[in-house]
């Protein structure tokens, strides 16, 4: 089979390009995908929840990563900001709500890897190791010419391209960014107490300090920062870095030794205008960008896969018709406006020093953490939207009722 005969072509080789590819080949569709061989550098990892594990489970790549992820039984969010007005610290366990741990922390750069092996020995997906140089919208298809001059054409073109995506500009869709006065240091590290696999949010005045579990006594570590703070800290030696982390967390996981690798990434948030337009689908970081907050970025590019799917599904014969462009738009738009905001104002209130806005947040938190159906719907509401109304719904039964939603 050519590229000709697929109807789709899927620009980008990150985590969330390469679900879309493998997703929408798992349900039948043949699939050109355009873009180089991962490289593995990338330090950071990614705590996947349920709902996402359970999307990707089918893909085959779970197994082989086992060894190497941590799952999170607890989530403990913690108010370090010191301000007059502060937060009761907040942990939410899995087993409140019938699950045995929230989702699994994974290596970014190993779950890149192992998704790039199942791509490559899928019979429906055409790999182009090449980028995408330039884009042609047409009313009826849409053509990549790649920059090793290979041309693609296609009904429906994935832009899993990344936040400055070129797909997306060439569908003409608008994007509102901006610079956020934050950078975050990522690293992992050792430590001599056990985990028991909770992960801490600190909320600071510059943003979240966030540890997360990895397999044995060692965790990740994303911690927010101002820009010049972030240099700071890394051109500290190992020794002093460790120490200033033991610090951040009150000696809670002992004495802390950070390992080799460190990384920053400047912060920004990203909305476009729309997420589905002239025969373009936005998905992962070409479709929302926000802090790294309550782990929802890569499950909510999971979630803008699935609803993809749904689309190419209904319209197998053009997928990227205006009406299934309109109808993906209209999926996506209400989950990623929620999530976006919802991260967006924590991290406007970790950032103020506006007393009211202080008050807002410990109030909520206070609620949440006191009040238990409160607790549950937060924490299934924080896995998956809809999930935590759905579970206060009288009937769960196999009824007519049940079955007609499902």
């Amino acid at each position: 089979m050519g590229d000709r005969d697929r109807k789709i072509v899927v620009a980008g080789t990150g985590p969330a390009g390469l679900i879309a590819a493998l997703m929408l080949a798992h349900h039948g569709h043949a699939v050109t995908l355009a873009g180089p061989l991962p490289q593995g550098r990338d330090r950071r990892t990614v705590a996947l929840m349920r709902p996402s594990l359970d999307t990707i489970a089918p893909l085959g790549v779970l197994d082989t990563l086992t060894p190497e992820t941590a799952p999170l039984r607890a989530m403990r969010l913690v108010d370090a900001t010191g301000r007059l007005v502060r937060s009761p610290t907040v942990t939410f366990h899995a087993g409140e709500i019938g699950e045995d741990y929230f989702g699994l922390n994974i290596p970014n750069a190993r779950l890149t890897e192992e998704l790039a092996k199942v791509a490559e020995s899928s019979p429906l997906i055409e790999w182009h190791e090449s980028l995408v140089e330039t884009w042609a919208c047409e009313s009826d298809h849409v053509t990549a010419t790649l920059e090793n001059g290979v041309e693609i054409t296609a009904k429906l073109a994935v832009a899993a391209d990344g936040r400055n995506s070129p797909a997306r500009e060439a569908a003409g869709i608008s994007a509102k960014t901006r610079a956020l006065p934050q950078a975050a240091l990522v690293l992992n590290f050792s430590h001599a107490r056990d985990h028991g696999f909770v992960s801490t949010e600190l909320h600071t005045q510059s943003g979240p300090c966030t540890q997360v579990p990895l397999p044995g006594m060692r965790s990740s570590l994303v911690w927010v920062l101002h820009p010049e703070d972030a240099e700071r800290m890394n051109s500290l030696g190992d020794e002093e870095l460790s120490l200033r982390i033991e610090e951040q967390f009150s000696s809670m996981l002992g004495r802390v030794t950070v390992e080799p690798g460190r990384q920053i990434y400047p912060l920004s948030t990203l909305m476009p205008s729309r997420f589905g337009q002239n025969r373009v689908a936005l998905v992962g970081e070409a479709a929302h960008v926000f802090p790294p907050i309550s782990a929802q970025g890569l499950n909510l590019g999971i979630r803008d896969v699935e609803d993809l799917v749904s689309v190419a599904n209904a319209f197998p014969d053009d997928p990227g018709t205006t009406v299934a462009m309109s109808r993906y738009h209209a999926a996506r738009r209400p989950d990623v406006l929620a999530r976006s905001n919802s991260v967006n104002l924590l991290n406007a209130s970790l950032l103020s020093g506006f007393l009211p806005a202080q008050v807002a947040r410990s109030a909520g938190l206070s609620i949440i953490g006191s009040i238990p159906p409160l607790r549950a719907l937060f924490m299934r509401e924080g896995m998956r939207p809809g999930s935590g109304f759905s579970a206060l719904l009288p009937f769960k039964g196999k009824g007519p009722a049940a079955e007609s939603r499902s």
